[in-house]
């Protein structure tokens, strides 16, 4: 594991790619470096420069089926059924000597746009002299051989509306009359959820580590309450539901034991479980969850936090399961 500096790949045995600990063992996850917008017609977006206008074909997602940020991109390119518009590549789950690699295991492919062999080949390919993590996702021009953006919170409301153009699907994920509220819950699932298991599983000190673990079961108790009287977080299925998703359905199988987020599991709390089952049984999104590169990643790549590699064989899940959530209607 490692980063890149100045264009040069450094290796990091200790797990700093993701970011950096404070003195007194908190995880701080490092910020994204590219904030440029795809939009409708080329135009500047929230943040960045313009010039990328929604083409189809014209551009490309590099992701990990292990990451939580780069399947929200996967999820978004699924619901919005832009598989024909935005070609995708998949990295193998183990991270290689300079991180993400491409492959043609199982779930995996090769780098059929730039012909590359990791991520990081495709920071440099886009700036030379760029130092920095390779992370995924990537959303990649190839006209102008760029890095366009690696956020995914922004690359999906790209998706949610920059490609409106090329497919059928109107539903909108982020609806302006709902976006204050989207944005309140996003902020806190992010802080103690999403980054949450994160900072309880990279902490170094116990005291860094307890102070995670309690402000992450600490919101889920909330949201447990909060799902027993509505059957999504905000209103409609939003991309608040989404970004929610990729870390709940990551949470049996890996934070849980790895991270030490052992207070209670998933299937602990009915409505939540119950939530993701819905979630998971929408049309598509099974096809974007892979359990096998999700656990190998984690179990077997961060040897700071697991120095044997040694993956487990359960839990079993079942998230085909039936679940109760049509009782707040659709």
């Amino acid at each position: 594991m490692g980063l890149l500096v100045d264009g040069a790949w450094q290796d990091d045995n200790a797990g700093k790619e993701f970011g950096s600990r404070t003195t007194d063992g908190h995880f701080v996850r490092k910020a994204t470096a590219f904030h440029n917008y795809v939009t409708a017609d080329g135009g500047p977006g929230p943040t960045g420069k313009g010039g990328f206008p929604a083409e189809r074909g014209r551009y490309h997602l590099y992701v990990s089926l292990a990451c939580p940020w780069a399947h929200r991109t996967l999820i978004f390119r699924k619901l919005k059924k832009l598989e024909d518009v935005i070609s995708v590549s998949v990295t193998v789950p183990l991270f290689g000597k300079q991180g993400w690699e491409f492959g043609t295991e199982p779930g995996a492919t090769l780098d059929t746009i730039n012909g590359k062999s990791t991520i990081a080949d495709i920071y440099v390919l886009g700036d030379p002299r760029y130092t920095g993590r390779a992370s995924v996702p990537v959303l990649w021009d190839k006209e102008q051989r760029v890095v366009v953006n690696n956020e995914s919170s922004e690359i999906i409301r790209m998706l949610n509306s920059a490609f409106d153009a090329f497919t059928d699907v109107r539903t909108d994920y982020y609806p302006a009359n709902l976006r204050s509220e989207i944005d309140g819950i996003n902020d806190i699932i992010y802080a103690t959820v999403n980054n949450g298991v994160y900072r309880s599983g990279f902490s170094t000190t116990q005291g860094a580590y307890e102070e995670a673990a309690w402000a992450l079961f600490g919101t889920l108790d909330k949201l447990e309450g909060r799902l027993s009287q509505q059957r999504f977080l905000v209103g409609p299925q939003t991309e608040a539901d989404w970004r929610l998703f990729t870390t709940l359905i990551r949470f049996d199988a890996v934070y849980y034991s790895h991270f030490k987020c052992n207070l209670r599991r998933i299937m602990d709390y009915p409505n939540l479980d119950n939530y993701l089952r819905d979630l998971y049984q929408v049309p598509g999104i099974a096809e974007t969850v892979n359990l096998d590169h999700i656990k190998r990643h984690y179990y077997g790549s961060h040897r700071h936090v697991n120095p044997t590699g040694i993956v487990p064989i359960g839990p079993l899940l079942d998230f085909n399961a039936p679940h109760d959530r049509g009782r707040f209607g659709p």
